[in-house]
């Protein structure tokens, strides 16, 4: 190919920057655009993470210098197969990238679960992290939840439900999220998870900081905490596992603490449906026992718990996108490693995926880099027989899209919105407060 590569990423989280990041490593002349249809970058530790994770989310400062080079151009507020259709992608760019992640909620498939005042954790996590597209209001009128789930995400949900308002107004939490958690009544959340605790998806970062606040009682309840053979052997081989085994059975023996709110942890009780008319009433569980391998079975003993809200935190799922294939039972794209397969097998010409679409929602920041790596590597093995596109030159997408009439954002325009939002939370103390709605976003972003 002796004309400089063009490529178009879809998505601008961690999955998209780091496939930039190793096309402009690899190829000197290479210019990458990221689109996302949010005007803002960084995906889900965005919008996704909870706000009282400063840790976490400094990995923006990694992200942010990655896009900080002249080589990538973030293009904001352009949805794929809504504002650009498919085949339009093929007039600006040699080859696309899909990395546009998993923000849906999976379906829990047990009676009752669309009950009012049953609702999935990332809609929740998307309202509380100010998304622009969620409703500006939450249901907060509970005063007892359930949390089903063993992942970090179950935990984030758990803690932000149990905090009191004050506590995340340190955040950057928006002052609609403020007024709603300070109105609600809750007195205790309890997460039920199937399996026991050699089983459980969190990290132990994530399991002590539930234990962090002053209004928060953490009760594991020691019934649940049983381990066989396979438990064992886990938290023989992996650190992790056996560090948060050794947190849950120590909070299990200790005094319990006088505390306005508590947040239980169930394990070996697996939900089995919500109950109540029209309105979540309570949530019946199975107990469990261990099979000797670390799986479990039912024992036929059921519990029903006195709850108002069930958040179902059992895993993201991705969204089909317009023209290209979907696997709905895994919730990917189907590829060879990152090659976009079409329903005959073939590799559709200059289509490529990464990120949790490609592979599922599973995996930290370092499968994503290697995810990236992978998908890049045949990107650049097939750049020779790349369909090469007719209007190269960068600005003929900006054209383009102006001409349609859509108001997109652009890396300087988030840095103004960045400073913006900084600005409303310095007279507070507060690293930003966030803007909320999206015309209020794009017309910061646009001067």
């Amino acid at each position: 190919m002796d004309r400089p590569l063009r490529v178009a990423v879809i998505g601008a989280g961690p999955a998209g920057i780091y496939a930039a990041d190793h096309l402009i490593k690899a190829d000197p002349d290479v210019t990458v655009d990221i689109l996302d249809k949010l005007p803002t970058p960084y995906g889900l530790i965005r919008y996704g993470v909870a706000p009282d994770h400063p840790r976490i989310k400094e990995i923006i400062t990694a992200l942010f210098r990655i896009l900080d080079n002249p080589r990538i151009r973030f293009i904001g507020n352009v949805a794929y197969g809504v504002d650009v259709k498919p085949e339009d992608f093929s007039r600006f760019y040699d080859a696309t990238i899909i990395a546009t992640g998993a923000e849906k909620d999976r379906a829990l498939d047990i009676p009752g679960i669309d009950k009012i005042g049953s609702f999935g954790a990332a809609d929740f996590a998307s309202w509380y992290n100010g998304h622009p597209d969620v409703p500006r209001e939450w249901p907060l009128t509970a005063q007892k939840v359930a949390v089903i789930g063993a992942g970090n995400v179950a935990v984030d949900v758990a803690r932000v439900l149990a905090k009191t308002a004050d506590e995340l107004l340190v955040t950057e939490i928006p002052e609609n999220v403020y007024q709603g958690l300070l109105a609600s009544p809750v007195t205790d959340v309890h997460v039920f998870s199937r399996r026991g605790p050699a089983q459980v998806k969190f990290t132990p970062q994530e399991l002590r900081e539930l234990d962090h606040s002053p209004n928060v009682e953490v009760i594991v309840h020691p019934e649940g905490i049983e381990f066989d053979e396979g438990s064992l052997e886990a938290m023989r081989k992996t650190r992790h596992i056996k560090m948060c085994v050794d947190i849950l059975q120590n909070w299990a023996v200790r005094d319990e603490r006088d505390r306005p709110r508590r947040l239980h942890l169930h394990f070996l009780q697996a939900p089995v449906e919500v109950l109540g008319d029209e309105h979540v009433t309570g949530l019946r569980t199975e107990t469990q026992e261990l099979t000797g391998d670390g799986w479990v079975r039912g024992t036929g003993e059921f519990t029903d718990w006195d709850v108002q809200a069930v958040y179902r935190a059992v895993g993201y799922l991705s969204t089909a996108l317009p023209d290209l294939p979907f696997d709905t039972t895994t919730g990917t794209i189907p590829h060879a490693a990152g090659r976009i397969l079409d329903l005959d097998g073939e590799h559709i010409p200059g289509m490529y995926v990464t990120g949790w679409i490609k592979r599922g929602p599973v995996g930290l920041i370092g499968h994503t880099k290697g995810d990236a790596g992978e998908t890049v590597k045949c990107l650049l093995e097939d750049r020779e027989n790349l369909p090469a596109a007719a209007e190269r030159d960068a600005n003929d997408v900006l054209t383009y899209l102006a001409q349609r009439g859509l108001p997109y954002t652009t890396w300087e325009g988030w840095q103004q919105l960045d400073a913006h939002e900084i600005a409303l939370g310095e007279p507070h103390g507060r690293k930003r407060v966030k803007v909320v709605p999206r015309d209020e976003m794009t017309t910061i972003c646009n001067g």
